[in-house]
């Protein structure tokens, strides 16, 4: 039957915010996003976003105060609606058991709590169950956890009913994923209550997804299917960088390879690109949930394989602040290193594992200058992200691009912003000390066009266009 209820979300993060934006959007049902925090939720109902996102600040004006609500009212949201999405954060553990590899479920089991206290005789449900939908990237058999806590605190002649619907959204692109998604996997119980909650999740899914881009499943292959899609990703990112150190090594170009390499319809060119590692909030950490659940059962060769994708990507970042000392006369102490580019990827403000992060802190503590641009990461989340590098008077946060590089010794590439590739370079070399450095980091600018400017290029994966002998040739 199609579902014509109401949803509610626990969670207003980069997930559930945009997710339940364009579902307001997509179905005309009454959609309502909570969270704890009155300051976030202040944000979504304010003309600045708590998020960037292109696309989402038009939707959300489209829809706020129409289908679409923002409330800190979690238990009133969960009492009134049939399905509750929950996308709270789930961190890799800091403690205990699992530490620096598990998932800590702290807030799920916090979320489940608030749920089942909520919900009463008199609650919103669907077909005598309300139906709790994972959102988070959650480890395998989360969801009969959750049952466990939720049906030990129901109400008598209430059922829940725990399904898997993970999200597979890039930030930069997280509008266009969820308005035209490749898939979208909904898993459940194979019970009879338990088709039912999944029937009515794919009709709200339907109202714009073609059908045979929703796929069902099992629970459990729906929670185990998200870790291993990012898992692969993140494979792929770490397999093209170890190979661009063979290629600086050897004297062949990466590009040229991956040229060669994506035209095999087998390979495809998706994901290729090299650059200074992989950041943001999932990659990682789903890779260490994996790595965890690996070890938990009796498979070390399997956690030991996937733990060497983020032994490579923590190589690469590290590598790559080696490499701007190494060429800069193996000092860059008291030197200005213009760093263009904070956020983990363009198109978003999320610095979470962003590669900038550990180039910077090798650049400090080589005792550098380092003055950061980005046109979206906040200046007070740079400050935090470094902030392991102590109170540094050697860090500034420029306003503009050309005040980050005015009076710099280096330009370094690490986010891909499209801005950066517009940049008039005569006039951003005309301003630096010289010999002029630039590090392209993601490969990303005219490399003939900066050479002929007299800027010192190098790059990720490419081989050396100039040496210190050349120089002084």
């Amino acid at each position: 039957a199609e579902f014509k209820g109401s949803i509610c979300c626990i969670g207003a993060g980069y997930v559930g915010g945009p997710t339940m934006a364009i579902m307001a959007l997509k179905t005309g049902l009454r959609v309502t996003v909570c969270d704890m925090s009155q300051q976030r939720i202040d944000a979504w109902n304010s003309d600045n976003l708590p998020i960037y996102e292109p696309g989402l600040d038009e939707i959300v004006k489209q829809v706020r105060g129409k289908n679409l609500f923002f409330t800190t009212n979690v238990a009133e949201a969960v009492n009134s609606s049939e399905i509750i999405f929950v996308a709270v954060n789930t961190p890799t553990k800091e403690y205990g058991f699992g530490k620096g590899r598990a998932a800590d479920l702290t807030y799920w089991e916090g979320a489940a709590r608030s749920i089942s206290q909520a919900t009463n005789e008199s609650s919103a449900l669907f077909n005598g169950s309300k139906i709790i939908v994972e959102k988070s990237t959650v480890p395998v058999s989360t969801a009969d956890a959750m049952t466990c806590v939720l049906q030990a605190n129901a109400p008598k002649g209430v059922n829940f009913q725990v399904l898997s619907n993970p999200e597979f959204l890039a930030e930069g692109t997280a509008i266009d994923d969820l308005l035209r998604p490749d898939r979208v996997l909904i898993g459940g119980p194979q019970t009879e209550h338990g088709r039912s909650a999944v029937a009515s999740l794919v009709s709200v899914y339907a109202r714009w997804v073609p059908r045979e881009r929703i796929i069902t499943a099992n629970t459990w292959s729906a929670e185990l299917s998200k870790l291993i899609a990012n898992a692969f990703l993140a494979q792929r990112i770490s397999s093209v960088n170890a190979l661009s150190i063979l290629c600086e090594a050897s004297g062949a170009d990466m590009e040229h390879v991956v040229a060669a390499v994506g035209s095999d319809a087998g390979i495809g060119p998706k994901f290729l690109k090299c650059g200074p590692g992989f950041g943001g909030s999932c990659f990682q950490k789903d890779i260490l949930n994996l790595v965890y659940l690996a070890e938990a059962a009796g498979l070390p060769e399997v956690a030991n394989y996937w733990m060497q994708v983020i032994a490579m990507n923590d190589h690469q970042k590290l590598r790559f602040g080696q490499l701007i000392v190494s060429k800069m006369f193996n000092t860059v102490n008291g030197k200005k290193i213009a760093v263009l580019g904070f956020a983990f990827k363009a198109d978003t403000g999320d610095t979470r594992e962003s590669p900038a992060i550990d180039i910077c802190l090798t650049l400090l503590r080589e005792n550098a200058q380092v003055c950061v641009y980005d046109p979206k990461a906040s200046p007070e989340q740079v400050r935090r992200d470094l902030a392991e590098a102590g109170p540094s008077v050697n860090l500034s946060i420029a306003k503009d691009v050309y005040e980050a590089c005015r009076g710099a010794h280096a330009v370094v590439i690490v986010t891909e912003w499209r801005e950066f590739a517009g940049l008039d370079w005569s006039a951003v070399h005309a301003g630096m000390h010289r010999p002029s450095f630039v590090f392209d980091g993601r490969n990303i600018l005219n490399h003939a066009r900066l050479q002929e400017l007299g800027f010192l290029v190098h790059s990720i994966g490419k081989p050396d266009s100039w040496t210190w002998r050349s120089i002084s040739d």
